[in-house]
């Protein structure tokens, strides 16, 4: 008996959800929004019972299979422990493990000098964490997160390893585990995932797509829900497990897998044993998302990062228009970094000295506005980074629109598209029309090239306006100086899987003789450079 259909994306709430396919008599559903992927309807109590049986865990019954697969997962846990909270260090603090298993985690932890819980549904895999644990000062609950319901603000850390695409409602799991954090406490989580290699190359015949597995997600919908319940300094990368040759063949006798995956048990009898029990630490069907649990009750913050040289005819005025700009539950602190100009900017910059939402960077000399907005990037604290520069060719008046898809986590990063919208606001220089036609062609050239090289699809990759979550830079080193910061930025983003969404702002882009300082031969060898270096470059 299976419960009642879901009608709405249990992520982002759309009701554009449509059946995608069959898997072990379940139906495999999908948001056009989203896409997420989820069993509806959801098998029955008694259903998932008959799967979890006290055999769940183990793959084989013989000792050398089992042997083997507890050394990988002792292997596997502790790379994971090194990831989350560091190599050879000894630890402080409380740490929970949803779905512990047989505590091979949780004793590499308590060993480690952390005081560990451990809850898990299996109750044979209890009485294994059990023993392992008997000599450390350690809990291990049998039953469900539910389990521990009440107990507020009671970790540092907080752990699940394939865990998440099992329950049957994903937010309010996330919501229990954000309650059981200390302020700042840090989730490790582990989830199967649709954008893997092994769920690109095999589709509908994806190994993760079975009946108790209730949802699936791809890097960018969890990350999505994770900022949706209250995490941010979101981290992914992809899952790395320690397999032999052995495990391998065991999971694919259990597991009814594609007839040519089959042939791998054929070809492992004639593998030696020495070598079939060998560990190989590949890249897996998942990814991993560390986050830091922020408070709710604060309002989110805005940083505006403002690199100013010569702009003395309009500084002032973009100075008190982001000032004077309000957002609901948003704070906006604005970096200035000023360049050392010789019209007076920085004495203008000077008289917001005192302001509580400024901060001022002085250089000693210009070296670019990439350079000055990397300084501004090293000084920002928001949970949200904006880029704007001191002349009016943008218009501020369209925070708003940028901001809104961070805001409700449906996006990481937002590009202020000048020409996606009904009028193409291209280059129109009354006084330099050759000029004005060189750059509009320098447009249309460089927007080509950055889709087809990094596959795309972007109207205006180069805006000024690039909005995104601060956690999206983490990790980046940025090198570039002048104009070319903004396809390194770009680029570098993209590459590390923030795809952006494109916002259509207004723009009016003002003349050289106004100003703008883009050397119009030279500039555009650097952007060509950076297109082609950052292919290929690792980040």
């Amino acid at each position: 008996m299976q419960e009642n259909i879901i009608r709405e994306c249990p992520v982002c709430s759309s009701r554009h959800i449509h059946y995608a396919f069959s898997k072990e008599n379940s139906r495999v559903t999908q948001c056009n929004v989203c896409n997420f992927m989820f069993i509806n309807p959801q098998p029955s109590k008694e259903i998932l019972g008959k799967i979890y049986d006290e055999q769940y865990l183990d793959l084989a019954s013989s000792e050398d299979v089992i042997n083997n697969t507890s050394d990988l997962k002792k292997l596997t846990a502790a790379f994971y422990l090194d990831i989350f909270l560091g190599k050879d260090h000894t630890y402080l603090g409380t740490l929970l493990e949803i779905g512990c298993g047989n505590g091979d985690l949780l004793s590499i932890a308590a060993d480690r000098g952390l005081r560990v819980t451990g809850v898990e549904i299996s109750p044979v895999a209890c009485e294994t964490a059990r023993n392992k644990l008997k000599d450390y000062n350690s809990q291990i609950i049998q039953g469900e997160i539910d389990a521990l319901a009440g107990q507020n603000e009671c970790f540092d850390y907080i752990i699940f390893n394939d865990v998440l695409e099992h329950v049957k409602d994903p937010r309010f799991f996330l919501k229990t585990v954000y309650n059981l954090l200390k302020l700042d406490g840090r989730l490790f989580c582990v989830v199967p995932s649709l954008d893997s290699w092994p769920a690109r190359l095999l589709k509908t015949n994806w190994m993760e797509f079975k009946t108790e597995n209730l949802s699936y997600f791809d890097t960018k919908n969890l990350r999505s829900i994770l900022f949706q319940e209250g995490f941010s300094e979101i981290r992914h990368f992809p899952t790395q497990n320690f397999l032999s040759t052995k495990y391998i063949s065991s999971y694919f006798k259990k597991y009814s897998e594609p007839f040519w995956l089959k042939k791998f048990i054929l070809f492992y009898k004639f593998i030696p044993k020495k070598i079939s029990s060998k560990q190989i630490n590949i890249s897996a069907n998942g990814v991993c998302m560390i986050a830091k649990k922020r408070n709710k009750n604060r309002n989110l913050i805005l940083s505006v990062i403002m690199p100013a040289y010569n702009e003395a005819a309009t500084i002032k005025a973009g100075i008190e228009r982001v000032l004077s700009k309000s957002m609901n539950d948003i704070d906006i602190e604005l970096i200035i970094v000023e360049s050392n100009s010789t019209d007076g900017t920085r004495k203008i910059v000077l008289d917001y000295t005192d302001h509580p939402q400024v901060t001022i960077v002085l250089e000693d000399h210009p070296s670019g506005k990439g350079y000055a907005v990397r300084t501004g990037l090293k000084n920002a604290e928001g949970d949200f980074i904006l880029i704007q520069d001191a002349d009016d060719e943008y218009d501020i008046e369209d925070y708003d629109a940028l901001i809104e898809h961070l805001r409700d986590g449906r996006e990481a990063f937002v590009l202020g598209a000048r020409h996606g919208c009904s009028s193409f606001k291209m280059r129109k220089f009354s006084d330099q029309p050759v000029r004005a036609f060189i750059l509009n062609f320098g447009h249309w050239t460089f927007t080509f090239l950055v889709n087809i090289f990094y596959g795309v699809k972007l109207r205006d990759p180069f805006t000024m306006y690039k909005v995104f979550r601060r956690e999206c830079i983490h990790d980046l080193d940025f090198e570039c100086n002048r104009f070319d910061f903004d396809y390194e930025l770009l680029i570098k983003l993209i590459r590390k899987g923030f795809v952006p969404l494109e916002i259509p702002v207004n723009y009016r882009s003002r003349s050289f003789a106004e100003g703008k300082k883009v050397r119009i031969f030279a500039d555009p060898l650097t952007w060509i450079k950076a297109i082609v270096k950052y292919k290929f470059a690792k980040i």
